[in-house]
C-alpha cells in the first residue's frame, strides 16, 4: 500500500512505500494537440533505500469541470495505461530540465541515462522548485555550468541493454524546447480506491528502456506551437492503378473495422496488393518532364513516377533539389543558375561567421566549443567504409565537418544534433558540392527538425502514430505488444529519428529517402513502412515471445536484412487499406511538416 508521509517522515515496512513528494494536477501532453492534455498525480516515493518517481492519470470518472477549466478532454484507458509512468527509480534518471516560461505553466523534462526523454509533465500549480529541493535531501544534485535550468542527478553505471546498444552512436540530441501556452486543464476533486490500486502496481512496475544511448541536451529556445488544423489530413485514397489490383470487398474496408482488414491481409501475402516497382527514372524520360526553359510541367506526375521508381543515380544531383524544396518545380533553368550563384555568395558568409573566431574569442565562446567538438567526433566516423569517405585526410570529411558547423550557426537555436550528420552523409554524397549540399540539407532540416527537439514531441507523436496504426492494421499482433509491454515502440526510435538510414545499404537508403520525400501518398508513409516490417516479422516476435529487450535486439539485428522494394510495396497497400482512418490516427502536427510546394 502506498501511503503519504506525514511532516514527521514515518518510517514505513519493506512491503510500504513512504512519499517523499506529492503534486497533484500535473499534466502531460502526449501529442502538439493543447487540448489533449492528461491531467494526473505526481510523486516521489521511498521503498527501502530506493527512490522512484511515478506520474500516474487520473481516472475519468474523477474529472469535473471548474472555472478554471477551458477542455473537457478525458483520456481513454489505453493513453492512461500508455502514458502512465510506472516507478522510474531515481538512480536511472540522468538529468531533469525545469523550464519557467514567462506564459503558461511550469514543466520539466525528465530524462533517462538511457536516453529516453518523457514528454514534459507540466505542474499547473506549481511545485517544482520544491520537488527539486526535496530531492536535493535524498540524492546528490548538481546544477549544470552551461545551463542554469539543468539539473544532473547521480551518475549510474550503464546497464547491459546500455552496453550493447553503444554501438547505435547516437549520443546527443541538441534541440528546441518548447513552451507553448497551455489551456486550462480539469481539476479532479477525489480519488478513488482504482487510482490508489494503481499507484500500488505502479511501484512494482518495470523501468522504460530506450534504444538511443546517452543523449546530450544543450541549447534550448522558447517558443510557441500553434494549433495543427485537424483540415490539414491527407485524405488517402487508393490511386487509379491500386484500384486495379484491389477488389472491391478489399478497397470498401479501407473505411471499415481493422478486423476485416486484417483477416484479408492475414490470408492474402501484402505484396500482391501493392503496385508493382518501377525501373528508376533516366535521363530521357526526365526530358518529358520539362518544358523548353526547364520548368516541371507536372510536378505530381513526376513525383508518382519516383514513388514507384526511384531515380537513376546521375539525375539525384538534380532532382533531389526539386524534391528537398531547394528548387520550385516552376523553376527555370536561368532562374535556377541565378539561385546557385546567390546561395553560394550566402553560404560563405554563414561560414566565415565561425572560421572568424579566434582561438581567445572560442575561449569564451563555451557553446561554439561544444558544437564544435561534437561535429568532429561526429564526422570521422560518418560512412568512412564508403570510398567517397574512406582514407586519412579526406577532403569530404572536412565539408561534412564545415557544413555541420556552419548549419549549427545558421539554426542557432537547434545547433547541431548527432544524427544529422546520418543525413549530412547521402546528401553531400550526391551533390559533390558544398553549398548545394548545405542548402539542400537546410531544406531537409526544415521539415525533420522536430525529430531531434529537446522535448521529443516529434519524435513521440510519430511513435504514436505507429502504435495507433498496428492497432488499426494488425490487432493481434497489437495485443501482444501490448500484453509484453511495449506499446511505447521505442524499439522503432532508430528508425524514425533517422528515417532508417542505418538499415539498408547506401543505395537503398538513397532509393528510400526520394520515394519519401515525393509525399506521394501521405507525408507520413515512413510510419507505414515501420508497419509493414513489424508485420512481415509478426511471427517471429510472437512465436518466440519477445519482450522488450529482445525485441529492441532483433529490430537492430535487422540491419541490412530488409528488403525494401517488398517492403514498400507492403506499405504502400497498409497505407492504402488503412485510408482516411488510417490518417486519422496520426497525431496533428506529427512531423515532417510541409510547404505547399511540396505537396
Amino acid at each position: 500500500m502506498v501511503k503519504q508521509a506525514n511532516s514527521s517522515s514515518k518510517k514505513v515496512s519493506t512491503e510500504e512505500s513512504e512519499v517523499i513528494f506529492v503534486k497533484e494536477n500535473v499534466s502531460m501532453r502526449p501529442t502538439q494537440d493543447v487540448s489533449q492534455q492528461i491531467s494526473g498525480r505526481f510523486r516521489i516515493l521511498k521503498r527501502d533505500s530506493a527512490l522512484f518517481m511515478t506520474w500516474i492519470p487520473y481516472i475519468p470518472k474523477n474529472y469535473v469541470r471548474t472555472a478554471f477549466s477551458v477542455n473537457s478532454y478525458k483520456p481513454s484507458e489505453r493513453d492512461r495505461n500508455l502514458y502512465s509512468i510506472r516507478a522510474i527509480p531515481l538512480a536511472e534518471i540522468k538529468s531533469i530540465w525545469r523550464h519557467t516560461p514567462p506564459l503558461g505553466w511550469q514543466y520539466i523534462i525528465v530524462v533517462l541515462n538511457s536516453g529516453l526523454a518523457f514528454p514534459p509533465l507540466y505542474f499547473h500549480n506549481g511545485g517544482i522548485r520544491e520537488l527539486l529541493n526535496k530531492l536535493k535531501e535524498h540524492i546528490r544534485i548538481v546544477r549544470s555550468i552551461h545551463n542554469a535550468n539543468l539539473y544532473l542527478l547521480n551518475e549510474v553505471i550503464e546497464d547491459p541493454l546500455q552496453k550493447s546498444l553503444s554501438s547505435l552512436e547516437l549520443r546527443d540530441v541538441l534541440s528546441v524546447t518548447s513552451s507553448a501556452v497551455l489551456q486550462e486543464q480539469s481539476l479532479p476533486v477525489f480519488h478513488s480506491e482504482d487510482e490508489r490500486s494503481m499507484e500500488k502496481l505502479a511501484i512494482k512496475g518495470s523501468t522504460p528502456s530506450s534504444g538511443i544511448d546517452q543523449w546530450k541536451f544543450g541549447t534550448k529556445q522558447t517558443h510557441r506551437h500553434e494549433e495543427s488544423n485537424p483540415s490539414a489530413y491527407q485524405t488517402l485514397r487508393p490511386t487509379e492503378q491500386l484500384k486495379e489490383t484491389i477488389n472491391d470487398e478489399m478497397a470498401s474496408t479501407s473505411v471499415g473495422s481493422f478486423e476485416l482488414v486484417e483477416s484479408k491481409l492475414s490470408d492474402v501475402p501484402l505484396s500482391v496488393w501493392g503496385r508493382a516497382r518501377l525501373p528508376p527514372l533516366e535521363s530521357e524520360e526526365w526530358a518529358t518532364f520539362l518544358d523548353s526553359e526547364g520548368r516541371v510541367v507536372d510536378s505530381k506526375a513526376l513525383r508518382k513516377r519516383i514513388f514507384y521508381g526511384g531515380l537513376g543515380h546521375h539525375l539525384r544531383q538534380e532532382v533531389w533539389k526539386f524534391l528537398l524544396g531547394y528548387h520550385q518545380y516552376d523553376s527555370t533553368y536561368v532562374e535556377r543558375e541565378e539561385r546557385r550563384a546567390h546561395k553560394l555568395k550566402e553560404y560563405r558568409i554563414l561560414k566565415a561567421q565561425w572560421q572568424t573566431i579566434s582561438d581567445e574569442q572560442a575561449k569564451r565562446f563555451a557553446k561554439f566549443r561544444e558544437r564544435k567538438s561534437c561535429v568532429e567526433k561526429d564526422v570521422v566516423r560518418t560512412d568512412r567504409v564508403l570510398p567517397f569517405y574512406a582514407g586519412d585526410d579526406n577532403p569530404n570529411v572536412s565539408i561534412l565537418h564545415d557544413i555541420l558547423v556552419t548549419y549549427s550557426f545558421y539554426n542557432f537555436d537547434l545547433g547541431y544534433c548527432q544524427g544529422m550528420n546520418d543525413f549530412l552523409s547521402p546528401i553531400l554524397f550526391v551533390m559533390q558540392d558544398e553549398s548545394e549540399a548545405f542548402w539542400c540539407f537546410v531544406a531537409l532540416m526544415e521539415h525533420l527538425a522536430p525529430n531531434f527537439n529537446q522535448d521529443q514531441n516529434g519524435m513521440h507523436s510519430q511513435l504514436l502514430a505507429v502504435s495507433k496504426l498496428v492497432e488499426l492494421l494488425d490487432s493481434s499482433l497489437h495485443k501482444y505488444l501490448k500484453q509484453a509491454d511495449c506499446l511505447n515502440y521505442f524499439f522503432c526510435f532508430r528508425w524514425i529519428l533517422i528515417q532508417f538510414k542505418r538499415e539498408f545499404e547506401y543505395e537503398n537508403v538513397m532509393r528510400l529517402w526520394e520515394v519519401l520525400w515525393t509525399y506521394f501518398i501521405t507525408e507520413h508513409f515512413h510510419l507505414y513502412l515501420c508497419v509493414a516490417i513489424l508485420k512481415k516479422y509478426k511471427k517471429k516476435i510472437m512465436e518466440e515471445k519477445m519482450d522488450f529487450d529482445c525485441l529492441l535486439k532483433f529490430i537492430n539485428g535487422l540491419s541490412g536484412h530488409i528488403n525494401l522494394e517488398a517492403a514498400l510495396r507492403d506499405a504502400e497497400s497498409l497505407c492504402v487499406l488503412a485510408g482516411n482512418t488510417g490518417a486519422l490516427c496520426i497525431p496533428a502536427g506529427t512531423p515532417p511538416s510541409l510547404t505547399a510546394n511540396m505537396m
